[in-house]
């Protein structure tokens, strides 16, 4: 009997994931790992010469027939890593390559099992204009933007883990290179030297990486995307590394991807405003897309962002469009022409931020940052938001983290909520060639927002797709800015009234408070 309950108490081990593998506080395991984990082989190896330049390493990753080639990396004090992040549970088995002895040929195996609670695996793109995880779960994608958080004091770091920690965003756009201020005491930089300009392109510091590892894995536990901007023009030649040999920039991404690509929560950011950087032309945008595609064995999710000049985001390389567009957003009618144009995911990752400082971008109240991202979603795009305030250190969660002072991170907290609740293949427009601001599944699901209008009433009804006489609805009210739902009496049964719309048969309408920022949402009783 003990060894029956031993071996079902087993059973349940390998197959509910109870028991998963360790990993250090870089996020990775060398044991057992789960699936879409984080599995590392570390080895000893040459430390004469240059090891970035002068020694090749990789290894192939197989199970049963299937091969996954993957790079590695020198990770300084003569340890070499590789990364590998499996997508099926069971046994793997790998081999090295490299032109240096004492790293090739080395062979091992390893055990995968089920992922834990909250491992849905990497996000890919789901139902042509939204974003889902690799085992099914819908990514409704609510993003903010702390561009250099990664470079201020450790202190500093851990407060703006904490404060996301407590916040409803679930991607973060981040810069690995540093803004264009003041350098700060023992801070580390992708390259080893001497700031601001005496930097050597052909080392990088593995200390740098570590760190930066270990915060991408810190987000990826809190359940947060960890959104890579690879370039951006905020250097603006201060340490140079807006404008580095095109050989270098190579070097640079094979890197990158080489130590990251094995996290689940990575998409790749080819820059930020690209645009700006006046020294890098299309095509050379285009070699870095298709690297980062060729490099990375996982297909992480690729885009770039502009500022005024618009990437062709349909090449087959970009995944999903990553816009800066606040006036789009205004309304759900000019948001979905760019789904119309890309036929991709929209994310319109800079909508303007909420804020006070003395430029236009960041001086959107609490209430228009909140309007940003419900217009967004009847759009059937997703929206991003950041904040910038005059303070007295010159901090700001845009470009350094910290913590939070807007209003608007509760009521997108709230969006967030409705948002997870809406069927899961996506929101979709009802009727985008008419003014109406539903988006939903027809015949299934509704949701409408009213944006600055202060109706008093709406009448129930529904454009015609889908619909037949008979079909049965409830209702509720919602306020997106006071944060509540409020369900609304009796069902609501509809039969036809014209060519295009069905109607409550009994000619009813859903009262509303005749304030601003309101929303209905309408479900079908079966």
């Amino acid at each position: 009997m003990r060894r029956l309950l031993f071996l079902w108490l087993a059973a349940l081990v390998l197959l509910g994931g109870a028991a998963q593998a360790a990993t250090d506080e870089y996020g990775v395991a060398t044991g057992q790992v789960e699936r879409w984990g984080t599995y590392e082989i570390a080895l000893d190896g040459p430390r004469d010469g240059n090891p970035f330049l002068d020694v090749d390493l990789a290894a192939t990753f197989r199970q049963g027939l299937r091969e996954i080639a993957v790079d590695g990396f020198y990770d300084g004090d003569g340890r070499y890593k590789i990364r590998f992040m499996p997508d099926t549970v069971g046994q793997w088995e790998y081999t090295t390559r490299s032109n240096r002895p004492a790293l090739n040929a080395k062979t091992g195996r390893f055990t995968v099992v089920a992922p834990a609670r909250g491992n849905h695996g990497p996000v890919a793109v789901h139902n042509t204009f939204h974003f889902a995880y690799a085992d099914g779960t819908p990514f409704w994608q609510v993003g903010t933007t702390s561009y250099a958080w990664l470079h201020q004091s450790a202190q500093s770091q851990e407060q703006t883990l904490q404060t996301l920690a407590g916040a409803p965003f679930n991607k973060l756009r981040m810069a690995i290179f540093p803004n264009n201020d003041v350098p700060l005491p023992d801070q580390r930089f992708p390259f080893v030297g001497t700031p601001p300009h005496n930097w050597d392109f052909e080392r990088f510091d593995p200390a740098f990486f570590r760190n930066l590892d270990r915060r991408v894995a810190q987000l990826r536990d809190k359940g947060i995307e960890a959104d890579l901007i690879l370039f951006h023009p905020y250097d603006k030649g201060k340490w140079g590394f807006d404008r580095m040999p095109g050989a270098v920039n190579d070097r640079y991404l094979r890197y990158v991807i080489a130590r990251l690509a094995a996290y689940r929560n990575v998409w790749w950011s080819m820059a930020n405003e690209f645009d700006l950087m006046k020294e890098k032309r299309m095509d050379e945008w285009d070699h870095y897309f298709k690297l980062v595609q060729a490099g990375d064995p996982y297909g992480h999710l690729r885009s770039i962002h502009h500022s005024v000049r618009l990437y062709n985001y349909t090449q087959p390389w970009v995944t999903h469009a990553s816009l800066q567009q606040g006036a789009a957003v205004e309304d759900p009618e000019r948001a979905v022409i760019y789904r119309d144009v890309y036929e991709k995911p929209v994310v319109f990752d800079e909508v303007k931020y909420e804020g006070n400082i003395d430029r236009r971008w960041g001086q959107l109240t609490a209430e228009e940052m909140v309007l940003r991202f419900w217009n967004g979603a009847i759009a059937g795009s997703y929206v991003g938001h950041s904040e910038i305030f005059k303070d007295t250190d010159s901090r700001s969660w845009l470009g350094k983290g910290g913590t939070l002072r807007g209003r608007s991170a509760p009521r997108i907290a709230f969006f967030r909520k409705i948002l997870e609740q809406s069927p899961q293949e996506g929101l979709e427009p009802i009727d985008k060639w008419q003014e109406h601001p539903f988006a939903g599944r027809h015949a299934e699901y509704y949701l409408g927002y009213f944006n600055r209008a202060r109706p008093t009433a709406w009448p129930f009804v529904l454009f015609k797709t889908g619909l037949q006489d008979g079909m049965r609805f409830r209702a509720e009210v919602i306020d997106t800015w006071n944060m509540t739902v409020t369900p609304v009496d009796g069902i609501f049964t509809i039969r036809k009234r014209d060519d295009y719309t069905f109607a409550d048969q009994d000619g009813r309408a859903i009262a509303l408070p005749g304030r601003p920022y309101m929303a209905v949402r309408i479900i079908r009783v079966r």
